[in-house]
């Protein structure tokens, strides 16, 4: 049972008789004829136990997006019900609006429709509906709050998908599908041209060319081999789900731009031919994507993303090389994305690099917060000045981590977080141009 505005403005006009004659004989009649007011509501107001409901939700939808909720609702009863209807979201849906007025007579159906836009990624929940039915007289009402359980999957927005149309662009060229072509070292043999300005002499072949004759003139043409960058190559993406994947940079947290590159890199590699895996990892395996290609592959992979949390423990290092040892017995790219900005967190990270490097090329990328470079640089006031001093101490903690990763034998990509996936795939795309992997 609930009340409305309506019954406080009734009881406030009771009390003026009650100032102006005095005597509390009126009071009481007056809050008889209240009461009278309330009950003869309550049981004319149509009962909201005898609406049925049914729940129509997306099941996906990305991080940014607007997708309707449509929630059905059937009067089974006998009265008309008129009141407000609540569908009580999960506040990160993004539900709006929260509140809307309803009026369903005996025997018919209303479609409530609700608009969604998550602010989380994730499983975004929606577990009960309340309906707050009024009388004629809109003084009291009867409410009733019924289970009606649904959920949509929130993805990752992959913003970084903007980079992909300039990096596939770079990938036919390595891969000798436009005029440009390059020589990497280890790069396989795809075939035989004729020399252009602009090649490298180091590609021609004088056997070909000796065989080659112009027919018309009878000159020599020069013969060039085109390379193609090796097909068929493993990467491992192994993702940092630890404490430190959990700050925010850039009003971002770690994980979801560790996320962005790499689905980025992840789409890159599969349209280069190559096998992508994903392993999330703290001290267990959070999630795993294997043996999936193509339109496949992204899908999972932001299937796999969208439930994933930051746990606030330490990742456990030591068992990563088991784990790609899982994965491919072969050298492949493995892809460490986490943190390296303090020198203590780190120890576990530095401990495991030397079994990965003796097999397999290795990239550690990590977030760089630009707050932190911009504080550096300021020395305006008193306080400025400790605070560039703590921001300068944070800069060199993460190059002596840096350089620690690199005489270990892994390459280091860090960048801000709009900026770290293009990054980690222009660094694939140059280890690819250079025949490492």
């Amino acid at each position: 049972m609930a009340f409305s505005g309506w019954l406080v403005a009734a009881l406030a006009v009771g009390t003026v008789p009650v100032v102006l004659l005095g005597g509390w004989p009126g009071l009481a009649v007056w809050l008889a004829l209240v009461v009278l007011a309330v009950v003869v509501d309550l049981v004319l107001a149509g009962s909201p136990r005898a609406l049925r409901f049914a729940r129509e939700v997306p099941p996906r939808m990305r991080l940014g997006e607007s997708a309707p909720a449509r929630l059905t609702v059937t009067n089974t009863g006998r009265r008309t019900v008129r009141g407000v209807l609540r569908d009580a979201w999960q506040p990160s849906a993004g539900a709006a609006p929260t509140r809307q007025s309803l009026r369903l007579p005996a025997r018919e159906q209303r479609v409530i429709t609700t608009t969604l836009t998550p602010t989380r990624r994730g499983e975004r929940r929606a577990a009960h509906v309340t309906v707050r039915s009024f009388g004629p007289l809109r003084i009291a009402a009867r409410q009733a709050t019924t289970r009606v359980e649904g959920a949509v999957r929130v993805l990752p927005p992959f913003h970084a998908r903007k980079h992909l149309p300039s990096r596939l662009a770079r990938l036919r060229e390595l891969d000798g599908r436009t005029s440009v072509m390059v020589r990497g070292q280890g790069t396989e043999f795809d075939s035989l041209r004729e020399y252009v300005r602009g090649d490298d002499v180091r590609s021609l072949d004088w056997r070909a060319t000796a065989r080659r004759r112009d027919p018309a003139g009878g000159g020599v043409k020069l013969v060039v081999r085109t390379w193609r960058p090796e097909r068929d190559r493993r990467v491992v993406l192994v993702v940092d789900a630890g404490r430190t994947s959990a700050a925010r940079i850039a009003d971002e947290p770690r994980i979801d731009t560790a996320f962005e590159a790499s689905l980025l890199l992840g789409a890159l590699a599969t349209h280069a031919g190559d096998r992508v895996d994903l392993l999330i990892w703290d001290r267990r395996v959070r999630g795993r994507v294997q043996g999936a290609t193509g339109a496949d592959l992204l899908a999972r992979m932001v299937d796999t993303m969208a439930v994933v949390e930051p746990e606030l423990i330490e990742p456990d290092w030591s068992a990563v090389p088991g784990l790609v040892r899982q994965v491919t017995t072969h050298r492949a790219l493995v892809v460490l994305l986490t943190s390296i900005d303090a020198p203590g967190a780190a120890r576990g990270l530095l401990a495991a690099l030397p079994q990965l490097t003796r097999t397999h090329a290795v990239v550690v990328a990590s977030v760089t917060d630009p707050a932190v470079l911009e504080a550096a640089g300021e020395r305006g006031d008193r306080e400025q000045v400790y605070r560039a001093a703590a921001a300068e101490r944070a800069v060199l903690d993460a190059e002596r981590v840096a350089s620690a990763i690199r005489q270990s034998g892994a390459d280091v990509v860090r960048a801000a977080p709009a900026e770290l996936p293009p990054a980690l795939a222009d660094h694939y795309l140059a280890l690819k141009a250079a025949g490492r992997l």
